[in-house]
């Protein structure tokens, strides 16, 4: 009897040969499952888990892989599984906390084709893609561009120009964004909802996913892979969860225990009204205020409101890499 696949895509909803004018099994041979071990007394152990999967794309011959930088951050070890099974070791070279980029080095031969890159920025609604996990047609979904806007996540993260993508693929991470070209336009991140009420008719929210850009790679490519992050200064990180209230305005909806915030006196439930005597009323103006304080380390002033009361509160910022395991190769 043939193994269950529940993650499977329905085989009405699979990209078909056909309709394309490059080969798709080569393309999809190009995306691997990737897994990652996390030491339990890592940072990022308590939120993401110690045991980490999802999906990476070779873009180089020589075993480069790029996923996206949750599955492998304070990675201690990294299995490459191509689509005929085969295991080979890697190795974490960068996880650059502004895109969400992460880049694998496989430590043995994967023999397995290169995506070539798109360009995302000529990206627009509408556009066909395929949105691709790791396990070949069965786990590649015929999908199109619903947005293209900005993204701010709850962990200091903004991304300008973020693709979303429907129908929602149930296997996100490290995905593959391909165009109908079958070129590299993005690397799937999050499963999100997206209010569109006129998209396929209908109302409300639509199930979706978010990628992250290819174009935001190129600039830091070789830097990533030469020195394991950006040749920029670090910008100034906070160590908080922030959510926006219902009502408007940003709260602080969790902290990272012994981060900037925490050791600053910022409390859960503050409301952030300022921040360097600006004020603030969403997450991606939040974000750019800070990091437009100066590079990390910069002490940064804040107007909360706490109980009722509005309160001073200074930050000192911290560098978030420094906070993180980094990768020991075996």
């Amino acid at each position: 009897m043939a193994k269950r696949d529940d993650d499977a895509i329905p085989a009405a909803l699979q990209p078909k040969q056909s309709d394309l004018t490059f080969d798709l099994g080569r393309t999809l041979a190009a995306v691997v499952a990737v897994r990652a071990s996390i030491p339990e007394d890592a940072f990022t152990a308590s939120i993401l888990g110690t045991e980490r999967s999802g999906s990476g794309v070779v873009i180089r011959d020589n075993g480069l892989v790029l996923t996206i930088g949750y599955l492998v951050t304070e990675a201690e070890t990294i299995w490459l599984t191509s689509i005929d099974g085969r295991a080979t070791p890697g190795h974490v070279l960068a996880y650059d906390q502004e895109t969400g980029f992460g880049l694998i080095q496989a430590l043995g031969r994967l023999d397995l084709p290169a995506l070539e890159f798109g360009r995302s920025a000529g990206v627009q609604r509408g556009d066909p893609v395929i949105f691709a996990a790791a396990g070949g047609r069965r786990h590649a979904l015929a999908a199109e561009v619903v947005a293209r806007q900005e993204f701010a996540g709850y962990w200091e993260y903004l991304i300008e120009d973020a693709i979303f993508t429907a129908p929602a693929h149930p296997l996100w991470g490290g995905a593959a964004v391909v165009s109908a070209d079958g070129k590299l336009l993005g690397i799937g991140s999050l499963h999100v909802q997206h209010a569109d009420g006129n998209q396929r008719g209908g109302s409300g929210a639509l199930d979706v996913n978010m990628a992250v850009p290819i174009d935001a790679l190129g600039p830091i490519l070789d830097d990533l892979t030469i020195y394991g992050r950006p040749n920029r200064p670090p910008r100034p990180w906070l160590g908080a969860y922030f959510a926006e209230a219902d009502g408007g305005g940003i709260v602080v909806a969790g902290l990272a225990k012994g981060g900037p915030a925490h050791r600053g006196g910022v409390h859960v439930g503050d409301a952030i009204l300022a921040v360097s005597n600006e004020r603030v009323s969403d997450l991606a103006g939040l974000y750019r205020l800070v990091w437009a304080s100066g590079a990390a380390g910069i002490e940064i002033p804040f107007v909360v409101s706490r109980d009722g009361e509005q309160r001073a509160v200074r930050v000192r910022s911290g560098d978030r890499a420094t906070f993180l395991k980094t990768p020991r190769l075996h």
